[in-house]
Order: C-alpha cells, then structure tokens, then sequence
C-alpha cells in the first residue's frame, strides 16, 4: 500500500481523474475511526465504499492524483 496516497486519503485530500470523472475520497464521519472506508465514485455516482487499504489500490491502478472535486474541492472535509 502506498503511505503516501493512503496520508493524504486520511487528510483529507480528494484523489482523482477529472477527465474520466473518478474519485476518491475519505468522508468526514470516518475521520478517526480504527478502520476508514472511503468512497469511490465514478460520473457523480456513488459506486461502493472501500477499505482505506483497497481504496489506495484502485487509485493506484486508475492513477488517481489530488484533485478538485466537481462539488467537495480539494478536501472532503
């Protein structure tokens, strides 16, 4: 798992691909809880929530960046 992409998952920071509408990103009701579940979405659609652990995966795997969020910006809270 990246440490980087997973430190900024858990700060806040909003990963994704403005061009293919994904996104990643940490809700603020899981912010210091033992384990977090991100979201996931894909064109403004919720599509499932990951482990913080299977969310760095997918942003590795879709190379997913910090980004401005269509709605959230640039944190998720």
């Amino acid at each position: 798992m990246s440490k980087i992409m997973a430190e900024q998952l858990l700060a806040g920071v909003v990963l994704g691909d403005t061009e293919n509408k994904e996104f990643i990103y940490l809700p603020g009701g899981e912010v210091g809880s033992e384990n977090p579940y991100c979201v996931f979405e894909k064109d403004g659609v919720r599509k499932e929530d990951l482990p913080l652990e299977a969310a760095v995966k997918l942003a590795k795997r879709l190379h997913l960046e910090p980004t401005i969020h269509p709605v959230l910006g640039k944190k998720s809270y």
